[in-house]
């Protein structure tokens, strides 16, 4: 972030939900940051719709004690008071083309800041169910027209459906009214820092990608793992699982991110191109596949750091006989010459014993030869560990001779953490997503044909699951998931990096 200088161009922000958790823990304080960063243009306001009865100062204040909880801004302090003073509120219901026909005249209003016909963008922190509805009534309210040079677009918050159908119907209904190139499908992973690096780790070093196919990797591993529960959203989650809420977007992103060819250049298109051919190497999911290569998980009781947890089946809004996994496990296969043979492992869930995201890349074992008089399984591995939250780094295990007569191996590590060589700015991993909107910058957000791509590699999942009704595997919370996930790897010789790297059993 610091090395952009340029700040966005003028531009109105209109979010959609603005009264939402999502407006108030990440969005509105990515924007303080980014005013501190000096990337927003000093023509800039905000425009909230929600339902609520309020005025613009009572809107103001909501921000106030919102902004003192999730960032370090005070009602005094310069960079929130100018943004404080920048937006406004519209009551109105998402649905009502009275609302969209308000919400033209105040983008009148704003005057230089955006102008009848100026730059827009529009944010949707709303439920899925209204993105088509929304965009339908932006269109119909001549909202979304662009011209003399200046442009509008849209955010669309992830899920984006709930399967390859409905993604499709979504897609069609919305590029019926709109351009691909004014559609921002969001992923706030990709806004991680540490996400970003993976290309330019991969591709910017010459000392890793020559290694980085099938003659010296033997195999990934992909984990994105929460100590939370579900806690207040059941009604959603109940409806929604850990598959399609974590698979098509967050887990097939990192995928797509170490599995790539190298693009031609940087450009948006370039990369996106290169991201979208890893889905469609992906070899398809047959029947026997479905249920021997996937494992589906769901926490009972148990306890996450020392706090008690109940069982997902008596969470709030959830059904008692729910058989919704909470835990998902896969083996992933990538038809194309660099990766044939090696299996991708994806896991990721709820409840577990720590939070931790990260990428396991394992290298092939040397041969034993040398090595006879000791065991196989205390030959360090070669694991190369893309530490993604809440650690930031790279980590590189190899062997090494311990001290004394006797030739005895040990192992070592080599650790980078990003705090101990970049002066990090606050970030709540959307910064970059909406500066990147706001200049056009299409490159880390998913095109039509992608988001496809990848229900089209989880549908054959869903559709054997709807057939298969045997329960999903129990796991105690604060663990590490259930033991299937565990053969799931041990079939192939193999097995998990362990989520708990303080050994602490549950």
């Amino acid at each position: 972030m610091a090395d952009r200088v340029q700040p966005a161009p003028p531009c109105v922000l209109v979010i959609f939900g603005a009264a939402g958790d999502l407006t108030k823990r990440l969005l509105v304080p990515a924007l303080y940051n980014l005013r501190r960063s000096k990337l927003l243009p000093e023509e800039f306001s905000i425009v909230g719709v929600a339902r609520a009865e309020k005025d613009d100062e009572a809107f103001r204040r909501d921000f106030d004690e919102s902004m003192r909880k999730f960032s370090s801004a005070s009602e005094n302090e310069a960079d929130w008071k100018w943004l404080r003073e920048r937006m406004s509120y519209l009551k109105g219901d998402l649905e009502d083309a009275e609302t969209y026909q308000a919400l033209g005249k105040r983008l009148v209003q704003s005057g230089g800041r955006a102008g009848p016909s100026g730059n827009v963008l529009f944010y949707l922190a709303t439920p899925p169910a209204v993105f088509a509805p929304v965009i339908g009534q932006l269109g119909r309210a001549e909202l979304l027209r662009e011209q003399d040079g200046n442009w509008r677009r849209v955010i669309i918050e992830k899920p984006f459906g709930t399967d390859l159908r409905s993604a499709q119907e979504l897609n069609r209904q919305i590029l019926s009214v709109m351009s691909e190139n004014q559609i921002y499908r969001i992923d706030h992973y990709l806004g991680k820092e540490t996400v970003q690096n993976i290309m330019v780790f991969r591709f910017g070093n010459g000392i890793f990608e020559p290694l980085w196919n099938r003659n010296h990797i033997d195999h990934v591993q992909i984990t994105v793992a929460e100590t939370v529960g579900v806690e207040t959203r059941g009604k959603f989650y109940d409806a929604t699982g850990a598959l399609r809420d974590m698979v098509p977007n967050h887990l097939f992103q990192l995928l797509e991110l170490v599995a790539m060819e190298p693009p031609t250049c940087f450009a948006a298109d370039a990369v996106r191109t290169e991201k979208g051919k890893v889905l469609e190497a992906v070899h398809p999911f047959g029947k026997a596949d479905a249920l021997r290569n996937v494992v589906r998980g769901q926490y009972g009781s148990g306890a996450v750091n020392g706090k008690a947890v109940k069982a997902y089946r008596e969470s709030p809004e959830v059904a008692p006989d729910s058989a919704m996994e909470t835990y998902v496990a896969l083996k992933v296969m990538i038809d194309n010459w660099r990766w044939a043979g090696v299996p991708f492992y994806l896991r990721t869930g709820k409840a577990l014993v720590t939070r931790r995201s990260e990428i396991v890349i394992r290298f092939k074992q040397a041969p034993f030869a040398l090595f006879r008089d000791t065991p196989v399984e205390r030959l360090t591995p070669n694991d190369l560990v893309l530490h993604i939250q809440p650690e930031e780094g790279v980590t590189l295990s190899f062997g090494a001779k311990k001290p004394g007569p006797k030739v005895t191996m040990g192992g070592v590590q080599m650790r980078f953490d990003y705090k101990d060589y970049f002066e990090a700015a606050p970030s709540t991993g959307y910064e970059t997503l909406v500066y990147d909107c706001m200049t056009g910058d299409t490159t880390l957000f998913k095109r039509a044909e992608e988001i496809e791509a990848g229900w089209r590699i989880v549908q054959p999942l869903l559709d054997a699951w709807s057939k298969d009704r045997n329960e999903p595997a129990a796991y105690p919370a604060g663990s590490e998931g259930p033991a299937e996930a565990n053969e799931l790897m041990a079939r192939d010789g193999r097995q998990w990096r362990p989520l708990d790297q303080n050994g602490k059993k549950s």
